[in-house]
């Protein structure tokens, strides 16, 4: 069965240029012209992928991106956003909404295919989770709900534990804050953000020589680092 990838875009020429491209790398392809036709479609046909423009009419790719991962059905499915903008604090607002990948118009189809077999490669192997995640002197084990670091274990709360898990499956990816409200908090709202600062500063503590996995990404989120 063929991974299916919807494209989002207003302008027929990308949508022209993406879809054969994908087409020919062998992915099923639906695109939409705008965020309501998009998100329609998203939520009815559940793609593998989202390949989403951030200048559209009435509604842009942030609130498109937003409005997906505040969706239980979407909240998962992969997103590279596609803009004409080069300005960092649109790439870091991008990630920040919950996008896996930002690509630059005007952009090589080459580096556009590129990028969809890699994320869909990830979550894939994200599928079938590990019961063991070990990062040198750091061991995770997720069925014992075990830490230890230098074999020596460290005691967490609940909490704490799944932060940390889904952190380090996640690991080289920034998760910003409102993503880690959604995913160990499992909050349908936002509420403050301070919350996840709260529990970083405390399991930086806990973990001790170990919190040199765990790195601040300045105005987006938290990322581990192997």
């Amino acid at each position: 069965m063929k991974l299916r990838i919807l494209v989002v875009d207003d302008e027929p020429e990308i949508i022209e240029l993406v879809e054969f491209n994908l087409k020919q790398a062998g992915y099923a392809v639906t695109t939409a012209a705008d965020g309501a036709e998009a998100l329609k479609k998203a939520r009815t046909q559940t793609p593998d992928l989202i390949v989403l423009d951030v200048m559209l009419p009435e509604m842009d790719g942030f609130e498109i991106c937003k409005a997906l991962r505040l969706d239980a059905a979407t909240a998962k499915v992969p997103i590279i956003m596609l803009t004409a903008k080069a300005a960092e604090i649109d790439r870091v607002l991008g990630l920040e909404l919950g996008a896996d990948d930002y690509l630059t118009k005007p952009f090589s189809p080459r580096e556009l295919l590129l990028r969809v077999k890699k994320i869909l490669a990830r979550f894939q192997t994200e599928e079938k989770p590990k019961e063991q995640l070990r990062f040198g002197d750091l061991l995770i084990d997720l069925p014992r709900h075990i830490v230890t670091w230098k074999n020596k274990p460290i005691e967490m709360t609940a909490t704490e534990f799944k932060l940390l898990t889904i952190l380090a499956q996640r690991a080289g990816r920034v998760q910003s804050r409102d993503q880690l409200l959604r995913d160990v908090w499992e909050y349908d709202s936002l509420i403050d953000t301070r919350t996840v600062d709260t529990h970083m500063r405390r399991l930086r503590e806990k973990i001790g020589a170990a919190s040199k996995h765990l790195d601040t990404v300045r105005g987006v989120g938290y990322r581990f680092v192997e």
